[in-house]
């Protein structure tokens, strides 16, 4: 480990003995992940074409989020127990796997098997990754790699819809997977050769210091994504009414065991009470994150469907919505404290705004307008993001901050993977579990975000709730 005196990177200390390579090759993980992440859409279009499944589409990104969630919490405390370099070649080669087998399925059943193991590869290489910045490097240096780590994030969502839509247009859909296939494949093999020091060759703790695994929170956040994506496949009132009652009262279950289990507590407590800044902020991330995955699951397949507009469009649709995102937070970062809560209302407005717009701009086929939903919901993020996960952070209890600064990201997928699934049961209820076809995209192009809009006004209402107590911090944690 390097150490340094000061909070000065000294580059050339970093390369001549050997730990920036490590760390480019620990940062492989998060790029090999998000990219993945955020190229599925773009290649969608192609890939049901193939494959149907339609009415499964929800699951691609339903199924990979639940994976990397619990890989991500198991990750974390098996490095206790197991070297950091064998965690890191196990969790690459799965993501492999993962990866070779979505790019060789021949039916979307075995693609979502694929993207489940993704995830699971994925959301390890992720975790292991923050871990290893924690345990190879000193700590003046931390916020700078982890600036880095940052900003791998932004070219990830940036080229990953691009990466989907050049595969698919120039080779096969069934490449954009193959590239991730060598790509895990390389990452297993240089984690190997260079993670070869002693704190990378063996487990960091006793198991006595070790927090316990929540197996049952996270075994009922399984059943409860699992029930509400099967409520969509096949659509019956009945059935399906009651697919969904389960799955929300499996959600209930899950934070209840999590508040019930102080020493795996994944989220503070108090969670959703309105009467707390933390507890109103953990509703706003999640009712952003579930409201705001129509686009990016069914975005690029209702505009070709539709208007038989190029995947390589729509992959630069999405892409700038990640660049908003990263410009505008970057933009507002400096701003002074009296206006923060100006800002997370107005990020809240605007990504409400976005999501109302697409159901007005998808059927009407125009790309400026389209562009312009986009970059509300990226933008809204981008400006609200940062102050309100500061606000959270800043309010919650001091024994509690750490647990809420790592709740956000943790909600945020959570979110993504519930509204995944709910996106799947309007996307079938509209007509697409009758299959692909031009009448059964226009009904569900407007369905489908007119559903969440409801969602984005109760998260302007958090905001209004998060905001009004962002200075009153005393108040919030007593």
């Amino acid at each position: 480990m390097t150490e340094f005196s000061t909070d000065r990177v000294d580059w050339r200390a970093l390369w001549a003995n050997g730990d920036l390579a490590r760390f480019c090759f620990i940062s492989l993980g998060i790029l090999l992940h998000a990219t993945n992440e955020t190229m599925v859409a773009t290649v969608m279009p192609a890939m049901v074409g193939e494959l149907a499944g339609v009415q499964l589409v929800g699951w691609s990104l339903a199924i990979y989020e639940l994976g990397a969630i619990v890989a991500g919490a198991a990750a974390g405390r098996l490095v206790s127990y197991v070297a950091l370099r064998t965690n890191m070649v196990v969790a690459a080669l799965l993501y492999a796997a993962g990866a070779l087998i979505c790019a060789t399925s021949p039916s979307m059943q075995l693609f979502l098997a694929g993207r489940l193991i993704e995830g699971l590869g994925g959301g390890a290489l992720v975790s292991l990754a923050f871990v290893s910045v924690e345990r190879l490097f000193s700590r003046a240096i931390w916020p700078q790699l982890f600036g880095i780590m940052s900003a791998i994030w932004g070219v990830a969502a940036f080229s990953g819809p691009l990466l989907g839509a050049l595969m698919t247009e120039f080779l096969s859909w069934r490449w954009a997977f193959g590239v991730f296939t060598l790509g895990g494949t390389a990452m297993a093999l240089a984690s190997f050769l260079v993670l070869n020091t002693p704190e990378a060759k063996k487990p960091s703790a006793s198991a006595g210091k070790t927090p316990p695994f929540p197996f049952a929170a996270l075994a009922c956040l399984a059943v409860a994504v699992v029930l509400i994506a099967s409520a969509g496949v096949d659509i019956a009132l009945l059935r399906s009414s009651l697919l969904i009652v389960l799955g929300l009262a499996g959600l209930a279950l899950f934070f209840t065991i999590d508040a019930l289990k102080p020493r795996s507590r994944l989220f503070p407590a108090r969670l959703f009470s309105w009467r707390t800044p933390v507890g109103a902020g953990m509703t706003m991330v999640a009712a952003f994150s579930v409201a705001t995955c129509s686009f990016g699951v069914y975005g690029p397949l209702l505009l070709t469907s539709l208007h038989d507009i190029p995947l390589l469009t729509t992959g630069y649709i999405i892409a700038a919505e990640s660049i908003a995102w990263s410009i505008l937070s970057i933009l507002v970062a400096n701003a002074p404290p009296q206006r923060e809560r100006l800002i997370i209302v107005t990020g809240a407005l605007m990504i409400t705004a976005g999501i109302a717009g697409f159901a007005y701009t998808i059927p009407l086929g125009s790309i400026p307008l389209i562009l312009i939903c986009a970059l509300l919901q990226g933008g809204g993020f981008g400006i609200a993001w940062p102050f309100l996960t500061r606000v959270i952070v800043a309010s919650a209890p001091d024994d509690e901050q750490t647990i809420a600064s790592a709740a956000v990201p943790t909600m945020q997928r959570i979110g993504y993977a519930v509204g995944a699934a709910l996106a799947g049961i309007v996307a079938n209820a509209s007509g697409f579990s009758q299959g692909l076809n031009h009448d059964a995209a226009a009904n569900v192009a407007s369905w489908l975000f007119l559903a969440f809009v409801p969602l984005g006004i109760l998260g302007c209402l958090a905001a209004l709730r998060t905001s009004a107590a962002a200075n009153r911090p005393l108040e919030a944690v007593g």
